[in-house]
């Protein structure tokens, strides 16, 4: 049954609902934005928390779409000594200690871009282009547009890019008002599946879940889920696909008691859903989503 829980006040929920106009923003502001990686470039894509996530997404989008060799990591794991033509990083903040530190690293060896919503940090000083979504920035500790939307116009700038990413946009504004299903509210566990691009996704919509609401959630490529993983579903519990589904898995989720969840949308879109989702449980808990347990607005370590 879907249903629609009590219309949030958070700032999280506000900002989640602008997301299909900040992704179309984005494809617009593609063409003219300098410093993104050109085709055949080996290029790496790093970030913190949801930015590595988006990372990941944008490396295989751009490896598919035969763009050129394109690696993701952790800015805390980036290997330093391998060369690449472009390093591309995704910071809010532009001040995460690691970011930053990885980019005085690399600095002089590869061009670096930065994406950013405050362009007033040190992260203008360590790139040497940037791509200040400052229209996308957020109040909400919990990332959520801006993440997207720095996806958004990464992908944009890929072949086909642009109409993919304005199609997302058109569902997620349905994504963004459509009752959502009781399932979804009232599950104890939720684990999250992607395959190709849609794992980077799937991986943020579990830590949105983590975040907003103290949830227990894992995330898989789809592929892997029934090496294991799938031990976990029952009754109670969903799993929640995102892009295409291997043959077999709704039964085998089924055949388990568990609930299975997968729409033919965007995973971009869909991640509005999980985000919504993230919000309703967290205050159906009690806890307040825009200031979640233990978490800053940025990572500055030393202070």
């Amino acid at each position: 049954m879907a249903v629609s829980p009590p219309e949030s006040r958070s700032r999280t929920a506000s900002e989640l609902a602008t997301q299909p106009a900040c992704w179309r923003r984005a494809a617009d502001a593609a063409p003219a934005t300098a410093g993104l990686p050109r085709p055949g470039e080996r290029v790496a894509v790093t970030g913190c928390g949801t930015s590595w996530f988006m990372a990941q997404a944008y490396a295989a989008l751009r490896e598919a779409a035969g763009e050129g060799e394109t690696d993701a990591f952790a800015a805390s794991e980036f290997p330093t000594a391998r060369r690449y033509d472009r390093v591309v990083a995704i910071t809010r903040s532009g001040t995460t200690t690691e970011v930053l530190d990885l980019l005085a690293a690399l600095r002089g060896t590869t061009p670096l871009l930065a994406l950013t919503a405050d362009p007033a940090t040190p992260v203008r000083d360590a790139a040497d282009a940037l791509a200040v979504l400052d229209w996308a920035d957020e109040e909400s500790v919990v990332q959520t547009r801006f993440a997207t939307t720095a996806l958004a116009l990464l992908r944009s700038a890929l072949p086909g890019g642009p109409d993919a990413v304005r199609r997302a946009a058109d569902e997620a504004t349905a994504a963004v008002t459509e009752p959502l299903p009781d399932a979804l509210l009232s599950a104890s566990q939720w684990t999250f599946l992607g395959r190709g691009w849609a794992y980077g996704v799937a991986q943020e919509a579990a830590l949105k879940m983590r975040e907003a609401a103290g949830a227990w959630t894992e995330s898989y490529p789809a592929m892997e889920y029934r090496h294991g993983p799938v031990a976990i579903a029952g009754p109670g519990r969903v799993t929640w696909a995102f892009g295409p589904v291997p043959e077999g898995l709704e039964g085998a989720v089924g055949a388990a008691g568990g609930t299975f969840v997968h729409t033919p949308s965007d995973p971009l879109a869909e991640l509005v859903r999980a985000q919504r989702v993230a919000v309703a449980v967290a205050e159906a808990r009690g806890l307040a989503p825009d200031r979640p347990r233990g978490l800053t607005r940025s990572v500055v370590l030393g202070v």
